[in-house]
């Protein structure tokens, strides 16, 4: 029940994160969790990050509502960028170099059920990785803005 009442919450906060949010900083250009020092370590450092992503990216080639975005991506490189990406947002010692979120979605054609797909695969992949509940939250709370310039029909 924890999980599933997580998931709803969750997915408000994402969905409608532009009104729950003030920061407007995308996560690439600069959002980082604050003073959390040790939410790096809840993730498992880098090596926890790569077995995320690794299990992430298995999801979403597995679910019918993200595979068609997946399945013909360089899913590596993905997998790189976003443990980079999430490396650095959780304090660790990486920094992100990969694209900004709006341009490199544009033509995509991502709809609010893709994406809630894909952080629906997310959760699942960082519970299967023993990430505490909290720990997520604060993760996915610093991704929720990017929604904006992902979903684009």
């Amino acid at each position: 029940m924890r999980h599933k009442l997580g998931f709803i919450f969750t997915a408000l906060g994402i969905v409608f994160g532009g009104a729950m949010l003030t920061s407007s900083v995308h996560a690439q250009e600069g959002a980082k969790l604050g003073d959390d020092a040790g939410i790096y370590k809840e993730f498992g450092e880098k090596a926890g990050l790569v077995q995320i992503m690794d299990d992430f990216m298995a999801n979403l080639l597995k679910d019918p509502r993200t595979k068609a975005s997946f399945e013909n991506a360089d899913k590596t490189r993905i997998k790189e960028q976003l443990v980079d990406q999430f490396c650095y947002i959780l304090n660790g010692p990486c920094e992100y170099k990969g694209a900004k979120m709006k341009p490199i979605h544009a033509n995509l054609g991502i709809n609010r059920e893709n994406f809630n797909a894909l952080v629906e695969q997310l959760q699942f992949a960082m519970d299967k990785n023993n990430v505490p509940f909290r720990a997520q939250n604060k993760l996915l709370a610093v991704l929720a803005p990017m929604h904006r310039d992902i979903i684009t029909r």
